[in-house]
């Protein structure tokens, strides 16, 4: 069987770019997750990286295996039909919860770093992803492409820049004291569980066009990858920004610092990762919406802006720092299941 290395990077762009929304690329997430907790936080990086690499295969590949075109389908084979359906009313609004926050994140990065008005960064990024969505999959292919490895690439940049700083293995092995401490120990749990459990409304469509279980495999295995080194290299360099908590875009403040030649299109690059994640889960939350009523694309499409924005109308920290643990929370419910429930592989000939 000719093995499809370049298909196989395709959706490894894609798990990447869906899951590097506003809060990861922004590093708002990552500190709220990890980055607060000193070193207690790598480890939980470590944890939530193996998790990334096995759970999302396995959901990609049994989600392919069972021919599921939207989440809806793949609820209903891990939690049965009726508590699949109480599920997925309560993923319609946590995505759509997420697609508000990618809204804000996009709203941030143009007000606290461009000095305009949040809602320009706002309509732009709907407008935008209006033209991506006619395109489909094709087009979501073509974003991630592009934009994952300028993010990995500026992300090893700035881990090079802070290994370099003097006090940076003092720092590596700091544990700041947190009232939340506790919060270190389940972090990597329901952060891999909110991110593969809004993930899967692009991922399980995805996977089942590819349909080709090695392809979607090493997909799942580079992408969990790929996330890993980010996290890593994101948290190496979020621990050297003293009251790193304050900042609604740490990474750019400290690209701003550490490589300001880099600065501007560092911006942009954290832009397009706001927009691959926005585009991702639009898209997932359209094909969802196909399943209960066939409709128009564009009057979907529009409906699920005109939620997103009103409720992107919220400061975009706040909107974060308790949606996103609440969710997290919610899917590891999602996540233990998909953990348990058991799969074999179709043999490939």
């Amino acid at each position: 069987m000719k093995r499809n290395w370049n298909q196989a990077f395709q959706i490894a762009a894609v798990y990447v770019g869906t899951v590097v929304g506003a809060g990861f690329a922004t590093g708002k997430e990552i500190v709220e997750f990890f980055s607060r907790f000193g070193f207690f936080g790598l480890i939980s990086i470590l944890m939530s990286g193996y998790l990334f690499v096995m759970i999302g295969s396995k959901l990609m590949r049994m989600a392919a295996q069972i021919n599921a075109k939207s989440y809806q389908e793949f609820n209903e084979h891990l939690f049965g039909k009726w508590p699949s359906r109480i599920i997925n009313i309560v993923m319609l609004f946590m995505l759509l919860g997420v697609s508000a926050v990618m809204l804000s994140g996009a709203g941030a990065v143009f007000e606290e770093q461009l000095g305009l008005p949040k809602n320009v960064g706002v309509i732009l990024t709907i407008i935008l992803s209006y033209l991506v969505m006619m395109l489909g999959t094709k087009g979501l292919f073509a974003v991630n492409t592009f934009v994952v490895p300028l993010m990995i690439s500026f992300s090893l940049i700035l881990m090079i820049l802070s290994l370099r700083m003097p006090n940076f293995l003092q720092q590596l092995l700091y544990i700041p004291h947190a009232d939340d401490g506790w919060k270190s120990v389940i972090s990597p749990f329901s952060y891999a569980a909110l991110n593969l459990g809004l993930a899967q409304a692009v991922l399980v469509p995805v996977a089942t066009e590819v349909k080709d279980d090695w392809t979607i495999k090493w997909g799942g295995i580079l992408g969990g990858l790929g996330l890993t080194l980010i996290l890593l290299a994101s948290h190496f360099t979020l621990i050297m920004l003293p009251d790193v908590e304050n900042y609604e875009i740490p990474m750019a403040i400290i690209m701003k610092n550490l490589a300001p030649f880099f600065y501007w299109i560092f911006v942009m690059v954290i832009y397009g990762e706001i927009f691959t994640s926005v585009i991702g889960n639009v898209f997932g939350l359209d094909r969802q919406l196909q399943q209960y009523k066939p409709v128009p694309a564009i009057l979907s499409v529009t409906a699920i802006f005109a939620c997103s924005y009103l409720i992107s109308l919220v400061n975009y920290g706040t909107l974060l720092s308790y949606l996103y643990p609440l969710f997290g929370y919610i899917c590891i419910i999602f996540f233990v299941l998909l953990w348990m429930k058991p799969f074999m592989p179709n043999e490939t000939k």
